[in-house]
């Protein structure tokens, strides 16, 4: 993993759609249980979900009942809050080319644990993927 990566904080509505997908991807079971906590610039205890790109890694901004919310309100995801098989076959083709998405097609858990006491960039406007 590079660690010349540009790292993003966001929240989940102000990502690209292309971004949100392929955060369902790799989250199917969804969100609220992959939360990880930092503290931010200004001192303050913050929740996000990680998530990795070929050139950034994110930090989605949420909380836990958010996360439970944005589960419950997506027609992606079953009333068990599990991403439907459409939805899964539909951002796996989708995205099947991504090296970086390779894991999340194939279910497997990405380990960014050890990025957190890097710098991140507090971007609410930054839209790019």
């Amino acid at each position: 993993m590079s660690t010349n990566k540009l790292r993003v904080i966001q929240d989940f509505e102000k990502l690209s759609k292309e971004i949100q997908e392929q955060i369902k991807l790799s989250y199917p079971e969804g969100f609220s249980q992959h939360l990880i906590q930092f503290t931010n610039k200004e001192g303050r205890l913050v929740s996000a979900l990680p998530f990795e790109t070929d050139e950034k890694i994110y930090l989605v901004r949420m909380t836990t009942q958010e996360a439970l919310d944005i589960i419950l309100d997506d027609d992606d995801y079953n009333d068990d809050g599990m991403l439907k098989v459409a939805s899964k076959e539909q951002f796996a083709d989708k995205y099947a080319e991504l090296d970086y998405m390779s894991d999340a097609v194939s279910d497997d858990d990405d380990d960014l644990s050890d990025d957190y006491d890097e710098p991140y960039d507090d971007d609410e406007d930054d839209d790019e993927d």
